[in-house]
């Protein structure tokens, strides 16, 4: 063999070579043709092994039409809620044989999500997932129709037949009236950004439910999801301590208030109890351990997938929206009075 020949990356030729059939039967083989016998398939997968040869997918794509991709947009992947959604669309995916493309953007750039759905489509994504909780990402993708299958993680009266996503007003109904039941009835919210879709569902759960017990309830206070601004949130409504009990939008503005309501020398849940939402890995180690509100991104991912792939075997119409589920720890009790 050539230094040249050494050095290059091995080619579908080189399988078919060593394997002794034609490159259009290794081809097949890629592709998974069922008139492959299972002793030429095997010995063609050996070769492939042996020579450490990945298929050309983009090659690939071309000839099957088919680029085995999934393409997500999203706008905030940072956050640990798109973050794990974005990890189980791709654990869901890579079940099915297929990747995961993701495009960030920035939503205050109408520009920049016309590029991301640019770079999704060059790649001939086969489907696209939207994780975009901000609605002004929602009104650029509606002056923009796709015409692939695509899912949103988010439930917006702009394209709710496209939705499958995670009732946060049902999971925020569930926090609150697990105060409520526990007798608190000075009850804050503290808010995720006005902007985010997530933010609001939880914010209109918590109003419903105050409401829906005839409790009255004051103007919540609108966050950024950072442990900083909860401590912040925390100190300022301590000047006036006319409450028992802070239901956060997340589990880092919990931590934050948390932290201040300790630095009151005040304790959780004795003088006031705190419950989250997301259930982030660190809130069963907080101290105490975080009541929260757990969604199931794994089963999200799973579903994404079902809805652009089509379900596997016989399994039924995927349902449009999952219920989160409350897990309480240490982090509520029973008020004292104010």
């Amino acid at each position: 063999m050539s230094d040249e020949a050494a050095g290059r990356r091995p080619s579908i030729r080189d399988v078919a070579r060593l394997a002794d059939v034609s490159h259009q039967t290794v081809s097949r083989v890629i592709n998974n043709h069922p008139s492959i016998r299972p002793e030429t398939r095997e010995r063609v997968l050996q070769v492939m092994s042996d020579l450490q040869y990945r298929p050309n997918r983009a090659a690939r794509a071309l000839v099957t039409s088919r680029s085995q991709t999934i393409g997500i947009l999203s706008s905030s992947s940072t956050q640990y809620g798109p973050a794990s959604s974005i990890a189980a669309i791709e654990a869901a995916a890579r079940e099915r044989g297929y990747w995961v493309s993701t495009a960030n953007i920035e939503p205050r750039d109408p520009s920049s999500i016309a590029a991301g759905l640019a770079h999704l489509m060059a790649q001939s994504v086969e489907g696209l997932v939207v994780i975009a909780p901000q609605m002004r990402v929602f009104r650029a993708l509606a002056a923009q129709p796709l015409d692939i299958p695509y899912v949103t993680l988010q439930s917006t009266e702009l394209d709710p037949t496209h939705a499958l996503s995670v009732d946060q007003m049902a999971g925020a109904r569930l926090a609150t009236r697990h105060l409520i039941e526990l007798g608190h009835r000075h009850i804050y919210h503290l808010a995720g950004p006005q902007d985010w879709i997530e933010a609001e569902g939880r914010m209109r759960g918590f109003l419903e439910e105050m409401s829906a017990s005839d409790i009255p309830t004051t103007a919540p206070i609108l966050g950024d999801w950072t442990a900083e601004f909860g401590y912040y949130a925390g100190r300022e409504l301590l000047r006036v301590r006319d409450f028992t009990a802070v239901f956060s939008s997340n589990d880092q503005m919990a931590l934050g208030l948390i932290h201040a309501i300790r630095d009151e020398g005040l304790d959780v849940p004795g003088d006031i109890s705190i419950v989250g939402f997301d259930d982030i890995p660190e809130s069963a180690h907080f101290w105490p351990p975080l009541t929260t509100v757990r969604q199931d991104f794994a089963e999200l991912g799973r579903r994404c997938v079902d809805v652009l792939l089509g379900p596997l075997g016989d399994s039924a119409p995927v349902p449009a929206t999952i219920v989160p589920e409350l897990l309480v720890r240490s982090s509520t009790s029973a008020p004292q009075p104010l």
